[in-house]
């Protein structure tokens, strides 16, 4: 049995979340925005510490939540209004009918044990005409390539011991993330990547720190990505059923 409470869990020397995956957060928001309305009913699967979800809540008049760690429930509803609604469970257990217009699975597909299933599953749960936004780190960003030319991970895709301890079940590509989803039963509407990545989140906390590089310089990065997908810091899809 996983233990979701604890594989969020991070040492004081080594933090899984930083900062900087929040300035990527408003990107993707900014990717997706000609395909959502305020007026959809919004569903968000893993809501992490609830910093996605305020994001999702100052925008969507109407907006479920399921999470399977209780503990980041409770983090996240005090970020939130009250009319934002919480479910404790896992998206394998989930029981939900197919009423929503905008589902939004962001750095959560990689940690599912069954992600085909889970595509399927999550796809009836879409009103007809809605869309779900499918967001999972790049195996083949710029800073991680780099990363594997310095020896630090054996290759694009390979899971490291950190990302396993933290939940990580796998490392998606842009094609192998287009393979699930097919073999799920969802047609793509939708493709591409999310700013480009030449630094490590340590290191681009590091450098706004110092005054290094600015939002000038941020919004170079997220327009090189639109670019260079393949390059960026997470890769997506925007789904429907087929």
């Amino acid at each position: 049995m996983r233990d979701y409470d604890s594989e969020y869990q991070d040492s004081e020397s080594s933090r899984y979340a930083y900062d900087f995956d929040y300035v990527i957060r408003r990107y993707m928001m900014r990717s997706f925005s000609p395909f959502y309305s305020a007026a959809d009913k919004a569903l968000e699967l893993g809501c992490f510490d609830g910093e996605t979800t305020k994001l999702y809540g100052e925008f969507f008049n109407d907006l479920t939540v399921i999470e399977a760690a209780e503990s980041l429930i409770e983090t996240a509803r005090k970020k939130v209004s009250e009319n934002v609604f919480f479910v404790h469970s896992t998206i394998e257990t989930a029981v939900l009918e197919p009423v929503y217009q905008s589902i939004f699975l962001v750095h959560t597909l990689e940690h599912l044990e069954s992600p085909i299933d889970a595509l399927a599953r999550i796809g009836t749960w879409l009103k007809p005409g809605g869309r779900l936004f499918v967001v999972v780190p790049n195996a083949n960003a710029a800073s991680r390539q780099i990363a594997v030319k310095m020896g630090l991970i054996a290759h694009n895709n390979s899971v490291t011991a950190s990302e396993y301890a933290h939940g990580h079940r796998r490392t998606y590509s842009l094609d192998t993330l287009e393979s699930d989803a097919r073999d799920a039963g969802l047609n793509i509407e939708s493709r591409g990547g999310i700013f480009f990545k030449p630094f490590a989140n340590f290191q681009f906390e590091k450098l706004l720190k110092n005054e290094v590089i600015d939002q000038a310089y941020l919004d170079g990065c997220y327009a090189l990505g639109m670019q260079y997908p393949e390059l960026t810091a997470s890769i997506y899809l925007i789904c429907t059923q087929r």
